[in-house]
This record gives C-alpha cells, sequence and structure tokens, in this order.
C-alpha cells in the first residue's frame, strides 16, 4: 500500500451495473461510475527491506516501490465499512471501466480509465474457464486522473486516446488493465495497443509512442483477444515495458524526456500478462515472468543475463523479492510453479525433470503457483493466494510449508493481489470483502470488512 494520511486501495473495474470503482483501499468496480475511496489512516511506502527514498511516502507503480506490496509504520485499521463510511475518509466516482490500480506520488493519485460511449460494459465476475471477449467496440475515451490526497478533489483528468478499440478484451478485463507508473516529474499510461503515453505532473502531454497491434489471448487460440495487463515501470531514465504478444515479442526501453527508444530486446514467447520488477541488488537485473521462459535482463541495455524454463503456459503474476531471492510463479495447470531464485544467476538455470534446486534455484514446487494474484513476501515468510481462495504460507529461505488455508468466502474469487502493512496482510476478494489476517507461521484472521461493490484491482 502506501501513502500517508490514507491507504490506498482502488477499485479499479466495473461489475454489474457498469460502474468503475477506485478504492484506495483496494480496487472495485461497479458499473459506469468508477470510485476511489480512502481510508482513516496513515501510510508510508516500503519495499522489500527498503524503505522508500521518494518523498511523502509516494507508491509509483503497480504494488509499489519494487513491486513489494508492503507499506508498514501505516498504524491501519482492522475494520471499515464502504456502504456506511466507517473509516472512510473520501469517496469520488470516475466514469469508465479500470483494473489498474492507483498510484501516488507526494500529495497526489493517479488512475486511469477507458470510458465506452455506448455505455456497454459487458463485464463478467467470478471462477469460470471461458475466454469470451466482450462485444463493446464502441468510440471510447482512455483518459488519466490526478486527484488530491487528502480531499479527494480531482486535480485534473485529461484525454490520452479517442477511437474505436483496435482489440476486443476478455470479458473478465477492462480496456484499462495497466497501472500507470511516475517519477514524480511524469506519469506514464499504458493502454496497449492505443498506446503509451506520458503526462508532466501538471496533466500535459508530453509524449506518446504507438508500440503497434498488442493482441493477447490464448497462446493456443490466435483468434481470442483478451487486451493487455503488463504495466510500465520507470528505472532511472527509462521507461520499461514488456509486450508478449500473439504477434511479436519484446522488451522496450524509453526516455523517460522525449519518448525515443533506448533499447529493443525481442523475445521468443507467447501472450503474457505480467509486469517486470527491478531487482536492486549488487547486479541489478530487470525481471520478466513469461510462458517459456523467466529471463533477467541488465535494465541500461536490455542484454540477458539469464534464463529459466518450466513455466506455466499463462503467466501473470509480477515477480518479487527479499534480500537475495527473487520469486517467480504462474498458477496455469498442469506446471503452477513457484521458482525461488538466487540473485546474480548467469546463463540458463532451469531444473532438470529431478531436481528442485540447484545453484541458482534455492527452492521451487509444482502445482502450487497462483494463477493472477501476485504473491507477497512479508517478514520471513511467502503468502501465496491462489484464484479459488486458498492461501499458502511458506519460509521465504527452505520453501518449507507452514500452513495452507481456505479463506472462508462466499463470493467469486480472487482476482487482486495480497498487500501487507503493521503486521497484518489484506486479500481483497472480487465482491468487496477484504480479508485482514496476522502476518505469522499461523493462520489468523483478524476481521472481515465489507465494500459493498465487487473488487478486481490491486490495492
Amino acid at each position: 500500500m502506501s501513502i500517508s494520511d490514507i491507504e490506498l486501495m482502488m477499485s479499479a473495474n466495473i461489475p454489474r451495473k457498469t460502474e468503475k470503482m477506485a478504492h484506495l483501499l483496494q480496487p472495485i468496480l461497479r458499473g459506469l461510475l468508477s470510485w476511489i475511496f480512502i481510508l482513516n489512516l496513515s501510510l508510508m511506502a516500503y519495499a522489500g527491506d527498503e524503505k522508500s527514498k521518494t518523498t511523502d511516502a509516494s507508491w509509483p507503480s503497480f504494488r509499489g516501490r519494487y513491486a513489494s506490496g508492503v507499506a508498514d509504520g501505516q498504524n491501519l485499521p482492522d475494520q471499515w465499512n464502504g456502504e456506511n463510511g466507517a473509516n472512510i475518509k473520501w469517496k469520488t466516482p470516475i466514469p469508465g471501466l479500470a483494473h489498474s490500480s492507483p498510484i501516488v506520488w507526494g500529495k497526489r493519485i493517479f488512475v486511469t480509465t477507458a470510458i465506452s460511449s455506448a455505455g456497454d460494459h459487458s463485464f463478467k465476475h467470478g471462477l469460470y474457464g471461458e475466454g469470451t471477449a466482450s462485444e463493446d467496440r464502441s468510440v471510447h475515451h482512455w483518459r488519466v486522473y490526478c486527484l488530491d490526497k487528502t480531499s479527494g478533489e480531482i486535480i485534473w483528468d485529461e484525454l490520452a486516446a479517442e477511437s474505436v478499440p483496435k482489440d476486443k478484451r476478455h470479458i473478465k478485463a477492462t480496456y484499462a488493465n495497466s497501472t500507470p507508473a511516475t517519477n514524480g516529474k511524469i506519469v506514464v499510461a499504458f493502454f496497449g495497443s492505443e498506446g503509451l503515453f506520458a503526462f508532466n505532473a501538471d496533466g500535459t502531454l508530453l509524449w506518446k509512442k504507438d508500440l503497434g497491434r498488442l493482441n493477447l489471448g490464448a497462446y493456443d487460440l490466435p483468434d481470442y483477444e483478451w487486451g493487455t495487463a503488463s504495466s510500465p515501470i520507470i528505472y532511472r531514465d527509462l521507461v520499461i515495458v514488456q509486450c508478449d504478444t500473439q504477434g511479436e515479442d519484446f522488451l522496450i526501453a524509453l526516455d523517460t524526456k522525449t519518448g525515443k527508444t533506448v533499447w529493443k530486446t525481442q523475445r521468443d514467447e507467447l501472450p503474457g500478462w505480467g509486469t517486470p520488477t527491478i531487482y536492486p541488488g549488487k547486479r541489478v537485473e530487470l525481471i520478466t515472468n513469461a510462458s517459456n521462459l523467466i529471463q533477467g535482463y541488465d535494465p541500461l541495455t536490455g542484454k540477458e543475463l539469464w534464463r529459466l524454463g518450466g513455466s506455466s503456459k499463462i503467466t501473470a503474476p509480477t515477480p518479487i523479492f527479499k534480500d537475495e531471492l527473487i520469486i517467480v510463479a504462474s498458477g496455469r495447470r498442469p506446471v503452477k510453479p513457484i521458482f525461488a531464485i538466487r540473485a546474480g544467476a548467469s546463463g540458463d538455470i532451469t531444473l532438470t525433470e529431478e531436481q528442485t534446486s540447484n545453484d541458482f534455484i534455492a527452492w521451487s514446487k509444482r502445482g502450487r503457483g497462483p494463477y493472477m494474484p501476485t504473491p507477497i513476501i512479508y517478514g520471513d515468510y511467502l503468502y501465496s493466494l491462489n484464484n479459488n481462495g486458498v492461501l499458502d504460507c511458506y519460509d521465504l529461505q527452505t520453501g518449507e510449508e507452514k500452513y495452507r488455508q481456505r479463506i472462508q468466502h462466499t463470493g467469486s474469487g480472487f482476482s487482486a493481489s495480497p498487500v501487507a502493512a503493521d503486521g497484518k496482510i489484506y486479500l481483497t476478494g472480487e465482491d468487496g470483502d477484504i480479508f485482514v489476517i496476522r502476518a505469522g507461521p499461523e493462520y489468523e484472521l483478524i476481521a472481515k470488512n465489507e465494500l459493498g461493490e465487487l473488487v478486481m484491482a490491486t490495492p
């Protein structure tokens, strides 16, 4: 989570009535309008073991700094209620649909949305196996919003693009799935085939980049179109985007000031939806999760450092790390792996059929990886939440299972990734139930809170 004065969880999507909601304590949706909720509390960003060096507890990209999902020192509440307003500081409506999460820099919150001119926001949440695409082919407006963190007042909203979408989207997705990123100077919003857009802090468009047609869908059904979801990240003066599609696959780094290409690395991949992560160790590594290969790159050049085979055919979780262990997971059957990779690897580090570890793989598991939610490392433990609500806790260093617990939810499942703060872990269900559990090797439910709206986006 992130920021001071409130906890940010935003609902980025829409369900029953087509109103998109952005929760600051988490994301949710509702129909034509989206909302941002902020809890009455204090937050500061924290990534792994390293506190954010940005000012005023900023939360600059998907899952915060380095995608850790951790924000300690917050004094967050255990209980709140989205319907009666208990522990909710403010609530702001935003039009359109989006699964993107809110980001924060200083006193400002940035969110994205896609607004259909026809109001046809076909959306279906829940656990199901069909890959149906939405029939919403109306003209859309892709917009970026900036809000005051303290009051929820909209400071500015700017149009990024206006057109009929170039691709279809999965009925469980939106046309604004990717979370924006900021370094305090620019705000970068990625809308897939519609392009990449950079605004300054005042909402002026600085540059835009057409990355071509980015057609993503089932790897074995090329006619399926599900839309993009990988989010941009900013490292030094580079905007980095991972694009694994039915066509061209590539990693690209653009100059933050001009949008010009600094490097572009071709890949041989299947469609994927994971966001890359920077590991800021002795040797900085850019880590990507994908179907054919999990890979590490030099973020300044795009040169490959190492590769690891054995992943699932559909990948969505983002790589995470603590100390010198990098966790990468994916949840499509039958493989569903979790890998604990040692930083500093080189070459091909793929395990043999008989191996569960090697010089650069501390430990691994099959059949336990999450499909959509990114795992979270908190303290000495790794927590992995599956779409069906099964939560696994492992010793981070050894991979020893501490517990496996089914979250007693009555809703449709879990798409949002867990977040953590102050000894507690927050698990957000699609139907708006948020479970607060005690961090540690034994499962303990502290509270269950209802937001009263569907929630698809990660807080």
